[in-house]
C-alpha cells in the first residue's frame, strides 16, 4: 500500500531492529530499550494525538499494515506498537485540560490502557480516589501515563494516572507474547481530578466531547479488532516466511503451506475491509457488527494458518531454539485475546437476524 505518512517505511526499520532482539525479548520477557525507542521514533505513539498537540495523523489502513510489518519481526513489538497508538487515541477523549497534562512533554508520551478492573473508585470533591489492581496492561514498563477503566457507581469511566502514582506488579508469565510485559498496575488511594476522566461510552460510541479529529469518531467495535488483529497478521506472515525456508518436498507439506498462504491472504482482505471502512467513517450498525466478525474470523484464519505451517515444519521448525517455535507460541496467546474471540462477534452479528423473525 502507499506510504502516505512515512509510518510504513519507519515500521520496516523498526521491524529489522525488533527481529534482531526477538529471541532475547522472549527470554527476558520484555522489549529492549532500543526496540521501544525505535517504535517511538517511528511515530506509533503520536499517530492519534490531536494535531494541535503535535500529533501526526494516520489512517487505520496504513496503521494496520505498519503494525503488521513490525510484528513480522517480533510479534510482541508489533503488539506494543499497536497499543501505543491505541493509548493515544483513547487519551484524546479526555477534557482539553487533561489532554494538555498527558502530552505536556510532547506527542511521543507513552500511554497504556487498563481495561480490566480489579480496583475500586469513589467520588470525592473535585474528582475520584482509586485503589486496587488493573491486570494485563501491555507495555506498562515503559509507560508514562495510564488510562484505567473503572465504575464509580454512576457508570464506567476512564481515569488518567501519571507514572509516579502507580506501581507495577510482575504478573505476565505466559506461553507466548512474553515481551509485551502485560503486567498488573496497582494503585493505593490515588486522587484523579475531574479533568483527567471521561465516560467510557464516549469512546465506545465514538462521540467525543472535545476532540473533532476524525479518528475519535470511530466507535470501539469499528476498530478494536484491528488493534489486536494487526500484530497477529504480521506474526502469521512472518511464520509463513520462516516455514518457506525449510519447506519439505513432500506433497502434503506443500499443500498445507499453500493453504496457509491462502488463509493469510484471506485474513488480510478481511482486516483491510475493516480498516478501509473506518477510514471512510462508515459506522452504521451493520458494518460495526461486520467489523467485529471480520476481525475475529481473520484471526481464526491466521491462527489456523500458523498451526498448519508449524505442524508441517516437523522437528526442525519446532525446536525450542527455532524462531518458528516462538511465533507459534505468540500467535496461540495473541489469538486468545477477548477482543478477538469469534463467539461474541458471532452473537452480535446474528442478533438482528433472530430478532427480525
Amino acid at each position: 500500500m502507499p506510504d502516505l505518512t512515512g509510518l510504513l517505511s519507519a515500521a520496516e526499520t523498526a521491524a529489522e531492529v525488533a527481529a534482531r532482539h526477538a529471541a532475547t525479548a522472549d527470554t527476558d520477557r520484555r522489549l529492549s530499550d532500543e526496540v521501544v525507542e525505535t517504535l517511538i521514533t517511528a511515530g506509533f505513539a503520536r499517530r492519534f494525538v490531536p494535531e494541535h498537540l503535535g500529533g501526526a495523523p494516520v489512517g487505520f489502513t496504513e496503521l494496520m499494515e505498519s503494525v503488521a510489518t513490525v510484528a513480522e519481526g517480533c510479534a510482541s513489538a508489533g503488539w506494543v506498537a499497536s497499543l501505543m497508538a491505541q493509548g493515544a487515541r483513547i487519551s484524546g477523549y479526555l477534557p482539553a485540560e487533561g489532554q494538555a497534562e498527558v502530552w505536556a512533554k510532547g506527542p511521543d508520551t507513552l500511554v497504556v490502557v487498563g481495561f480490566v478492573s480489579q480496583g475500586s473508585v469513589r467520588a470525592v470533591d473535585g474528582g475520584w480516589v482509586l485503589s486496587g489492581d488493573w491486570p494485563y496492561v501491555s507495555g506498562i514498563e515503559f509507560s508514562e501515563w495510564a488510562l484505567l477503566l473503572a465504575d464509580d457507581g454512576d457508570g464506567a469511566r476512564f481515569f488518567a494516572v501519571p507514572r509516579p502514582d502507580y506501581g507495577i506488579t510482575e504478573s505476565w508469565f505466559t506461553l507466548g507474547m512474553r515481551a509485551t510485559g502485560s503486567h498488573s498496575l496497582t494503585l493505593d488511594e490515588v486522587f484523579v481530578p475531574a479533568q483527567r476522566s471521561f465516560p467510557r461510552d464516549e469512546m465506545f460510541l465514538g462521540r467525543p466531547a472535545v476532540s473533532r479529529e476524525p479518528f475519535h469518531t470511530a466507535p470501539l467495535f469499528a476498530v478494536n479488532g484491528l488493534t489486536f488483529g494487526s500484530p497477529v497478521l504480521g506474526a502469521a506472515r512472518g511464520a509463513l516466511k520462516l516455514a518457506a525456508r525449510t519447506l519439505p518436498a513432500r506433497d502434503a507439506a506443500r499443500t498445507g503451506f499453500a493453504r496457509a498462504a491462502g488463509e493469510i491472504e484471506a485474513a488480510t482482505l478481511l482486516l483491510t475491509r475493516v480498516a478501509e471502512n473506518a477510514d471512510l467513517g462508515l459506522y452504521d450498525d451493520d458494518r460495526l457488527r461486520r467489523a467485529s466478525l471480520d476481525s475475529a474470523l481473520a484471526v481464526d484464519l491466521l491462527a489456523g494458518a500458523v498451526e498448519r505451517v508449524f505442524a508441517e515444519a516437523g522437528t526442525r521448525g519446532q525446536r525450542e531454539t527455532q524462531p518458528l517455535n516462538r511465533v507459534w507460541r505468540d500467535v496461540r496467546v495473541a489469538a486468545g485475546h477477548g477482543a478477538l474471540r469469534f463467539e461474541p462477534a458471532a452473537m452480535r452479528f446474528t442478533e438482528p437476524l433472530l430478532s427480525a423473525r
